[in-house]
């Protein structure tokens, strides 16, 4: 039997109704997506800075929409049902909640917040919980897994009711924990509203995305609210050596466990090994001691691991478990990828757009040379942070023994004035550079100057397989682009 909309709307903070008797009509759907509006769904009308969703109103009516909801007034004109919210997007949030019947209460939820290795760490624990013999859904920037199925992303954390759909999808497939990326945009526009976590994990915090938040200090205010009073997770895993890390509020019945590389940290790494192969240390916590072996590479991914097992063990899994799953997790797309065509030098594709990312990236593919030189091949996406563009320039310079500039997704801005923004800070290094905008051309003379012992990084677009172009968007991949270059080349992967 489908609940009524009072029921589905009694935590969505209701204002105002144009006509109360509909309040009592049954609930069969919810939906944001006036596309996806059939007979008895409640319609959720988002007004955004881009688009106004109460123009929608008109079609999820004539779909078959019972009720318009909204946090903006009825404009004058419209007839239909009308529910006003103080939130709209945590009223949605509520309101799938309650349509789903709570499904995230019967998972052990971990959410991932950070500027950088959310998704790497997503992955690990996952790994982490699988070893175990769980059913789990992993939630991030690649895309979903929904207890073994593969779903595309649509953002990095999606809109409450496609996370609580999720959710009930999980407990139908036996499933008993879900893993998430909570990006700093879902936490200040509620997507993640009502969700009961039971572990929070921080990875760290450096520059993006203040063509959102403005300033650094809303970025990280938007992070923290993951651990605070609103959500109160049970547990928080935190980086101990992030200055920002080590400033987070949490709520008072929260356990804290710091993770990290200092000697302040209950759960730290010692005698770190890294090479190309990968990586082996050994975590300390406590009195106990345990070898970790893990097939990522670099100090990043120190933390990474060091973040997995923390959220392991508020999981109360055994150290063999969490061994046993780090060991079999063997990568993630797009992050720190190997493409091998038989060429004598390497070509890796990572997904570092921020300037922290891009020097971690820099610097374990340093450790790595043994005699050749690092060519690094990055540019800046448009309509996005203009502050960051120098500095990324100038790690790049600074880390690099050549660098080629060329486009991300430009967007709408043109690509030159991107470059230059990036020059700014490689011209206060005296690196060689080149500049080509065409990305595809910039990847052809990257591994063709190429010479044995090198390294090429292609950083920026990891995983992506498109390019957003003022133009529209076209199939791109670097990973492809990166081989067909070599194999023009004349390198040829041995079968």
């Amino acid at each position: 039997m489908n609940p009524s909309l009072q029921d589905v709307l009694a935590a969505g903070g209701v204002v105002w109704v144009s006509d109360p008797a509909v309040l009592g009509q049954p609930c069969r759907k919810l939906a944001y997506d006036s596309r996806q509006v059939t007979p008895g769904t409640l319609f959720f009308a988002f007004v955004g800075a881009v688009q106004d969703g109460r123009v929608y109103a008109p079609k999820a009516m004539d779909s078959g929409a019972v009720a318009v909801v909204s946090d903006a007034p009825r404009p004058d004109g419209m007839t239909m049902p009308w529910i006003q919210v103080a939130h709209g997007r945590r009223a949605l949030a509520a309101a799938a909640k309650r349509f789903f019947g709570a499904p995230d209460e019967r998972l052990g939820v971990t959410g991932i917040t950070g500027t950088n290795g959310k998704t790497t760490c997503t992955y690990v624990v996952d790994a982490v919980l699988r070893a175990a013999g769980n059913t789990t859904t992993r939630i991030g920037t690649i895309g979903y897994d929904v207890a073994g199925v593969a779903e595309p992303a649509v953002n990095t954390t999606p809109e409450s009711l496609d996370l609580f759909s999720i959710f009930a999808r999980t407990v139908e497939a036996g499933g008993r924990y879900a893993t998430m990326e909570v990006s700093s945009h879902a936490l200040a526009q509620g997507r993640v509203s009502g969700v009961r976590f039971h572990t929070a994990v921080f990875t760290n915090l450096t520059q993006d995305h203040l063509d959102f938040h403005g300033t650094m200090d809303d970025y990280f205010a938007a992070k923290e609210r993951l651990f605070g009073e609103e959500f109160a997770p049970p547990f928080a895993v935190i980086n101990a050596d992030d200055e920002y890390g080590r400033r987070i509020r949490t709520a008072a019945g929260t356990t804290v466990l710091a993770y990290g590389l200092g000697a302040g940290a209950a759960l730290r790494a010692e005698a770190i090994e890294s090479t190309f192969t990968g990586l082996r240390f050994v975590a300390v916590h406590g009195a106990e001691r345990h070898d970790v072996r893990s097939a990522l590479t670099g100090e990043i991914n120190v933390y990474n691991i060091l973040a997995a097992l923390g959220t392991g063990l508020s999981y109360g899994l055994t150290w063999e478990t969490m061994l046993h799953g780090i060991a079999n997790c063997q990568g993630v797309p797009g992050r720190f990828e190997r493409v091998d065509a038989g060429q004598p030098f390497l070509v890796v594709v990572d997904y570092a757009h921020t300037e922290d990312a891009l020097r971690n990236t820099l610097r374990v593919a340093r450790q790595l040379l043994t005699g050749g030189r690092l060519i690094t091949l990055f540019g800046c996406g448009g309509d996005r942070d203009r502050t960051k563009r120098p500095r990324m320039g100038m790690a790049a310079g600074e880390l690099s023994d050549a660098v080629i500039l060329t486009s991300d997704n430009p967007r709408s801005e043109d690509p030159l004035a991107i470059l230059n923004d990036v020059m700014v800070g490689l011209r206060r290094t005296d690196t060689p550079h080149i500049v080509e905008p065409d990305r595809a051309a910039a990847i052809a003379a990257a591994v063709g100057q190429a010479r044995p012992g090198d390294i090429v990084i292609l950083a920026g677009k990891g995983h992506e397989t498109y390019q957003i172009l003022n133009s529209g968007t076209i199939d791109f991949d670097d990973r492809v682009v990166a081989r067909t270059a070599l194999e023009r080349l004349g390198f040829r992967t041995a079968i």
